[in-house]
């Protein structure tokens, strides 16, 4: 009687398995990455059968947005990220209901067969997963601590590392979907969210971000003009994380924003001395400034208490100790 009621239960499995299934993914918003595509099925619906199972005939519905891929036996075996409606034919899971009559009905029976030694269950485990290929935004990051970042000025031969800190958010997207389900996903049951990666994304980004920096800082750009080179940050960060995301995970940085950068106030005035000592250095801006400055000790000089003659000559002792001329430093410019 076992082997009876054994063999009723595989015949019983294997006609529920004959009904061509329907296989969709609801709208994958924009915190889930990866779902196991699921079957249609309705209250009065007769098909009842395997999940893990894609009967021959079966139809998969792929959406705009997303990539399905066919895991059979643990291995991918189909792969497609053209929207539309596509037929499942493998022979893997015959049915009465696809072929000819004669060849449905002999691919039953080798099925029947196979499922009595393995107690009347199904010997094959196919699964469907669709990937979101649309970009998730909102990926808000944050330096916790400065981050070093060059300032060059070619034009007045400045150059003096500073640090900044910088707010804003990244999008990203799967570009390969096979990479991500061998590494990050695999033989997932339900959805695959995106909190669960992250955080290591996050850590991985600010990582990168230093250098990426560091080769903005080479265009000559002062540190608030950043924003006006976020996609040139965007290529940066997509060549410091080829190894980790695009070669291992299938990620892609597909956009950064900057939306807030600051600097310490000890290191504006580190600028402000820099840039001040520079311009000093040319003559004629030396000559410039003397020159401005005495025309602000005249007007004093003028307005003095003790009268007119006594801020000129005191104008004029200055003028002798520091031993600076303005004609001599314009002639030397």
């Amino acid at each position: 009687m076992g082997l009876l009621q054994v063999g009723i239960g595989a015949a019983s499995s294997v006609l529920s398995d004959q009904w061509r299934e329907y296989f969709y993914c609801t709208s994958l918003n924009e915190k889930t990455l990866v779902v196991k595509g699921e079957k249609r099925k309705q209250a009065r619906s007769r098909n009842n059968g395997s999940d893990n199972v894609i009967t021959d005939g079966s139809i998969i519905a792929v959406n705009d947005g997303q990539c399905m891929i066919i895991v059979e036996q643990g291995k991918i075996v189909e792969v497609c990220a053209e929207p539309g409606e596509f037929v499942f034919d493998s022979k893997t899971s015959p049915s009465l209901f696809t072929g000819g009559l004669w060849e449905g009905i002999q691919n039953s029976f080798q099925t029947f067969g196979k499922r009595v030694s393995f107690g009347g269950d199904t010997a094959v485990d196919q699964r469907i997963y669709y990937f979101n290929t649309k970009e998730i935004i909102g990926n808000k990051y944050g330096t916790a601590n400065p981050v070093p970042f060059r300032v060059v000025d070619a034009n007045i031969g400045l150059d003096v590392d500073i640090s900044i800190t910088c707010f804003g958010e990244y999008a990203y997207r799967i570009q390969d979907p096979i990479l991500f389900y061998k590494n990050i996903c695999g033989n997932i049951d339900g959805a695959y969210t995106r909190d669960k990666i992250d955080s290591q994304l996050k850590s991985e980004l600010l990582t990168a971000l230093q250098p990426a920096l560091a080769r903005i800082s080479t265009k000559g750009i002062d540190y608030s003009e950043i924003p006006l080179y976020t996609r040139d940050i965007t290529e940066a960060l997509n060549e410091e994380l080829s190894s980790q995301w695009a070669e291992k995970r299938g990620l892609q940085v597909v956009s950064f924003g900057v939306n807030s950068i600051s600097v310490s106030d000890e290191d504006k005035l580190k600028i402000q001395n820099m840039q001040q000592a520079i311009f000093m250095s040319d003559p004629s801006m030396a000559a410039g400034n003397i020159a401005s400055a005495q025309a602000d000790a005249m007007r004093t000089a003028a307005g003095n208490e003790n009268g007119a003659m006594m801020g000129f000559m005191g104008m004029g002792m200055a003028a002798q100790a520091s031993g600076l001329n303005a004609g001599n430093l314009f002639q030397m410019g």
